[in-house]
């Protein structure tokens, strides 16, 4: 699976894509399954950004969004299920697809330890879980 940002579609919270470089080299080795956990979970595009506050999901005007990101978890997460994948290629950083660091609840652009919901889902099933950093390491696998 692969985050539908990073492919260039333009699904992220700012109405944006963020295209990565090496992803059409990725789609030669790679069957790449795109998903938006945040689309997926009932979200507008472009919406309010939003922020992991402890165990909850807030946007920058203070509403609980914490059910469409568990939604859209779930939701990414079963296609993942039906299509038998066994990785998935996420957006670092993202409330829903952080991997490791994600923004830190302040919206002031700080970054703390933790997954995005949707990244944590992944790696408590035994996914493994790559941001977008990784994707020339991801290249170098099958050379």
């Amino acid at each position: 699976m692969v985050s539908a940002c990073l492919l260039g579609v333009c699904c992220r919270y700012d109405g944006k894509s963020k295209l990565q470089p090496g992803m059409e080299a990725l789609a030669e080795q790679f069957e790449l399954i795109p998903v938006c956990p945040e689309q997926l979970g009932g979200m507008p595009t472009p919406r309010v950004p939003s922020e992991r506050v402890g165990d909850r999901v807030v946007s920058r005007e203070g509403l609980d969004v914490t059910h469409h990101f568990q939604k859209g978890a779930e939701e990414a997460f079963r296609i993942g299920q039906l299509l038998c994948c066994d990785g998935a290629l996420l957006k670092e950083r993202s409330p829903s697809c952080g991997n490791g660091t994600i923004y830190d609840g302040s919206f002031s652009g700080g970054l703390k330890p933790g997954d995005g919901v949707f990244a944590e889902l992944l790696k408590n099933n035994g996914i493994p879980v790559y941001g977008e950093t990784d994707i020339p390491a991801l290249l170098d696998i099958n050379h």
